[in-house]
């Protein structure tokens, strides 16, 4: 990220937190660059993925374990975008290439996470097929509420980080749906609480899209009068 990414940044109250603000100063002591924090979120994206799948196919011990693990995953890797924007703009170590890895490793992640999901219900042996159909289309759906963003940024607009399922929504509703997974073999359950919590995250993504759409139009349409 560089300094004219500033209009760019989501507002955060967690940036203003003690540990937040030692853990980006310990960063750049170290002499982290946001890059490779930025590209430590997909790792840790991958990282879920792959807890998700093997959760989808391994029994109540081992799938339990997955499932508590991909949703540490899933906070790892918030936490790596929190820390890359901080410490490349407290402490100045942005770059020419910021930018693209403020943004790109963000599509990866959001896609690994939630198609992972997925797989981990069709694994599960609960509608073989809706799992993975949920989990592509709510990765669909967040990449495009970060294409309308930055639609509007390209033409001029302030950047819209309107809900109700941004990336923060959409990762906290995706880590409690992981940790309540874990816990299905209590009442029996066996994939479906996968599929209720990829549901609702499909349907708050897709009226996100709506809704920054209208408000992208609405400005367009004041700014022709």
């Amino acid at each position: 990220m560089t300094e004219d990414g500033l209009e760019n940044r989501r507002p955060l109250k967690s940036r203003g937190s003690g540990w937040a603000r030692g853990l980006a100063r310990a960063l750049a002591r170290a002499g982290a660059r946001p890059n490779h924090i930025s590209a430590a979120s997909v790792a840790f994206a991958a990282a879920g993925f792959a807890l998700f799948v093997i959760a989808g196919l391994q029994p109540p011990p081992v799938r339990t374990a997955a499932l508590v693990g991909a949703a540490l995953c899933i906070q790892l890797r918030l936490v790596c975008n929190l820390l890359d924007g901080m410490v490349a703009v407290e402490y100045q170590r942005g770059s020419a290439s910021g930018p693209i890895w403020n943004e790109l490793p963000d599509r990866f992640a959001d896609a690994l996470f939630l198609a992972g999901a997925g797989y981990c219900a069709a694994g599960a042996g609960y509608f073989l097929l809706l799992g993975p159909v949920l989990g592509w289309l709510a990765a669909v759906l967040a990449v495009t509420t970060a294409y309308l963003r930055e639609l509007g940024r390209g033409l001029g607009f302030p950047a819209d980080f309107s809900g109700p399922m941004a990336k923060p929504q959409r990762m906290a509703a995706l880590t409690v749906t992981a940790v309540a997974a874990a816990f299905e073999p209590l009442w029996g359950g066996h994939g479906q609480t996968i599929l209720a919590g990829l549901a609702v995250i499909v349907l708050g993504a897709g009226l996100t899209v709506i809704g920054r759409t209208r408000t992208l139009a609405r400005r367009l349409a004041e700014a022709k009068r």
